[in-house]
């Protein structure tokens, strides 16, 4: 396994966006969920979204995949408004996949039949669906545990599945919802150099949110820091680390990368 770079910043592989989020407001309640947010996802670019607890990044992705709708504002998929796809459609016509923190998969279904049940809504042709569940299969060192039900993998294990799941349907934007929780560092390195690849390999343009700085970081081209419902700082780790409100409002002081 190859080392995953800290700051593996490139001088970027596309300028054209892929994903827009326009003036998102969203209330829930009294309570002022997110806030006039503008964001933008460019093509090939994988982009960190760091905050603290409540900050929005998880309604962000509710928002993008069609769980919520916004009070106010327009979320674009190569230019055009989704604001009123429903999740299927989302899923089919604007290739979104999405990686939920938490499950995300049949407990009492074994991998390949987990593979299996996505693949039959997602794939017609019947002989491309079963190659496309051998090579996820192949492709996440599944081989060995294809048949065990997926409640009784690890952590690690279960979190490729997840992603396998979600990349049945040949997304051009994923969403991770906090892939690095509760796993241990040699896992960690190994979902990081999963999602790299899936960028430099299959051109997927990925979002990914997660409480581990360092480790979202180390595998960023950009990020955003979420405050308050709002974009507060955004750049690239090295810079970002550096900014003044960023430091402020989630870093501190004495945030150090090693």
């Amino acid at each position: 396994m190859s080392n995953i770079k800290k700051f593996r910043i490139k001088s970027f592989k596309s300028k054209n966006i892929i994903l827009k989020l326009d003036k998102l407001s969203l209330k829930f309640g009294r309570k002022i969920i997110l806030d006039n947010l503008n964001l933008e996802l460019s093509n090939g670019q994988i982009l960190g979204l760091l905050g603290p607890n409540g900050a929005g990044k998880s309604t962000i992705f509710n928002l993008i995949i069609g769980l919520l709708s916004p009070d106010f504002g327009s979320i674009y998929i190569n230019s055009e408004k989704i604001n009123e796809y429903p999740i299927y459609k989302r899923t089919l016509k604007f290739k979104i996949g999405f990686v939920p923190q938490n499950g995300g998969f049949f407990k009492d279904l074994t991998v390949y039949e987990n593979l299996k049940a996505i693949a039959e809504i997602t794939i017609d042709n019947l002989s491309y669906r079963e190659e496309k569940i051998n090579s996820l299969i192949s492709k996440f060192e599944l081989d060995l545990i294809r048949d065990i039900k997926a409640d009784f993998l690890s952590g690690g294990q279960k979190k490729k599945l997840v992603i396998a799941l979600a990349l049945i349907s040949d997304p051009k934007i994923l969403l991770l919802d906090e892939p690095f929780a509760a796993l241990d560092v040699m896992t960690i390195k190994i979902l990081q150099e999963i999602i790299v690849n899936l960028q430099s390999n299959n051109n997927i343009s990925i979002i990914l949110c997660d409480h581990q700085a360092r480790d979202l970081l180390a595998c960023v081209d950009t990020a955003a820091i979420i405050h308050n419902g709002r974009v507060v700082a955004h750049g690239t780790p090295s810079s970002l680390i550096q900014n003044i409100d960023a430091k402020n409002v989630y870093f501190g002081d004495s945030f150090k990368i090693s």
